[in-house]
């Protein structure tokens, strides 16, 4: 890795004057960010973090005079060319022709795997992830929070898998409970096998809507409650029907993920659990844990002080374990979760949904303690904020095609009004493209704990920082490509590169592995999303200053060399994010 390779020898040197192992030292230099209005370094020490001793309350000028001191006693070599003293940090600036040759070479040889194969990874074990994600309700909404859980999820996958981790991706469908007593009713008296077939999500959420007008009818309770404890009792037609529904619901799903370019290894939901919920609750029973109110419900006490402060509810007073919402009940889940140990065997298992979901979380993970799991401290809960505004022109969004859909068409009208549209082949997958981008990028850019607004006029603008301005600038350095030729790298002298605008983007390349190790401790696809747009912006200045065409041959190959660099790394970490790059648009 170029920047390792830096990293290593400035570590080196810092070993020798402060009597350290390299190996202490190399995560306490980094990569500086690149600046437009200045010159910086490209490496800095912070010596906070290397100071015995020192603390947060220790004085700045005492930090600037033990930098400058240390800054002494370093010597420049072959590969470090400047050496100072910034505000607590000693700075290093690399010989520009090996910064260039270096991280040029290095992109080339590692291609998509640049950045991950850094020694920032070398210490963290390769483990095995259960990620579970997107999880919608059968028969139900596909709300917008069910397509942040997809692409989150997706997200989070993709960088494991990237950096060499295991992964199972795992879609937990609410497919039972009780309002599949009512859906099972409400077909019997609205139902179209025909519309099932045809449109399976469309036709059951209309249904379902139909029977809902009826829900409090006396009548329509007591057959929603027998066609539910028939499902209960594994009543061979009844089932027969549960089935088509979940069966033809997930092809549908299956169909519209393929669009967004996610995919599932196993599609779980709660239907699987509902014998192994109720040993569960036999489990709870024998180890004391369960407890019954007045009511006859069964609860789990997880107060600290045993007084009943804080209580999860696990079992309904007629005996059952509860399949209502997850804010309600972990049974279903406490039952998913041992399953899944015994059946993978993880080293991590991660939660992807909205924050309101969070105590249900908690509360799982202390039951699971206090039966014993130990493994339940490897469980996490990644949360996210809620969307508000995310309508298409007719008005709601109900489910997720309506969505992409909807972003194709905008795109489309956006493209149809420029003069390149005519050149792209498949004008109507280049704008799916873009707009997932687009909708991608909006959703990563700021702590997916926040809450936002959404807008389709931001999210779909072609300039600033969106999806649709980072696949415009992949496409325009791939025509780049197309135009001039790839340059090989072995008969280019790319000591050339000493421009300003071409240093920027070397320096912003050297960044790349710190980054994705930032993303792979707190799961935040914001890094990257930040990290690719001022790459998008680089590479625009450094494509205005720096022509390949009327260039020198020279020159115009070593330009050549660093801008398929910069599409090579853009393209990388877009497909991290779940954006297919596109070359036309």
């Amino acid at each position: 890795m170029a920047a390792g390779s830096f990293r290593r020898s400035i570590a080196c040197q810092l070993s020798k004057v402060l009597d350290l192992p390299p190996e202490n030292l190399i995560k306490s230099i980094s990569a500086v960010p690149v600046s437009r209005k200045r010159h910086v370094a490209d490496f800095q020490l912070s010596i906070a973090s290397v100071i015995e001793n020192s603390s947060s309350n220790c004085l700045a000028q005492d930090l600037h005079l033990q930098a400058e001191q240390l800054a002494e006693r370093l010597k420049c070599d072959s590969v470090v060319s400047e050496i100072s003293a910034g505000p607590g940090t000693v700075n290093f600036t690399i010989n520009r022709e090996l910064l260039a040759k270096t991280v040029l070479q290095q992109v080339w040889k590692d291609g998509s795997e640049y950045g991950v194969k850094s020694e920032l990874f070398s210490t963290v074990p390769r483990q095995k992830a259960v990620i579970e994600f997107s999880s919608p309700n059968i028969a139900k909404k596909f709300h917008f929070g069910h397509l942040r859980s997809t692409i989150v999820g997706n997200f989070i996958a993709n960088l494991k898998v990237a950096l060499g981790h295991e992964v199972v991706r795992i879609n937990y469908l609410g497919d039972w409970g009780m309002q599949f007593g009512l859906l099972g009713v409400g077909f019997q008296s609205f139902g179209n096998k025909e519309k099932l077939k045809s449109s399976p999500l469309q036709h059951l959420f209309e249904v379902y809507v139909q029977i809902n007008k009826t829900a409090e009818d006396e009548n329509t309770k007591k057959l929603a409650n027998d066609f539910f404890r028939k499902l209960e009792e594994h009543d061979e037609q009844t089932l027969s029907i549960w089935k088509q529904f979940r069966d033809l619901s997930i092809e549908e799903y299956i169909r519209i993920y393929k669009r967004l370019g996610v995919h599932f290894d196993e599609y779980s939901g709660e239907s699987f659990y509902q014998e192994k919920a109720q040993e569960v609750l036999k489990m709870l029973e024998d180890k004391g844990l369960l407890q019954k109110t007045i009511k006859g419900t069964g609860i789990v006490d997880l107060s600290e002080k045993k007084d009943l402060s804080t209580v999860s509810t696990v079992m309904r007073s007629d005996g059952t374990s509860l399949y209502i919402t997850r804010q309600v009940s972990p049974s279903v889940d406490l039952a998913a979760a041992i399953d899944r140990m015994n059946k993978h065997s993880w080293d991590t298992m991660i939660y992807v949904t909205d924050k309101s979901q969070s105590n249900h979380f908690q509360h799982l993970f202390q039951i699971l303690k206090l039966m014993g799991y130990d493994w339940a401290e490897r469980c996490q809960h990644v949360s996210f904020g809620l969307v508000q505004g995310m309508k298409t022109r007719r008005g709601e969004v109900i489910f997720l095609e309506d969505v992409l859909n909807e972003v194709r068409s905008r795109m489309l009208q956006n493209m149809t009004s420029t003069k390149t549209t005519k050149k792209v082949q498949d004008p109507e997958e280049t704008a799916e493209k873009v707009g997932l981008a687009a909708l991608i990028i909006q959703d990563f850019r700021g702590l997916l704990s926040s809450d936002y607004q959404f807008s389709w006029d931001r999210a779909l603008q072609s300039r600033g920082d969106t999806g649709v301005f980072l696949q415009y600038t992949h496409a325009r350095l791939h025509s780049l490509e197309q135009m001039h030729g790839n340059a090989e790298l072995t008969d280019v002298n790319v000591a050339c590169l000493q421009e300003p605008d071409a240093i920027s983007v070397l320096q912003h390349l050297l960044r790349y592995d710190e980054v994705l190790y930032r993303s792979s401790q707190d799961l935040q696809p914001k890094h990257i999303v930040s990290y690719l747009l001022t790459l998008s912006h680089l590479a625009g200045v450094a494509h205005k200053t720096l022509p390949v065409k009327g260039s020198a041959p020279d020159v115009a190959q070593a330009r050549l060399c660093l801008f398929q660099a910069a599409r090579l790394v853009l393209a990388n970490g877009m497909k991290l994010l779940g954006i297919t790059p596109v070359t036309q648009m």
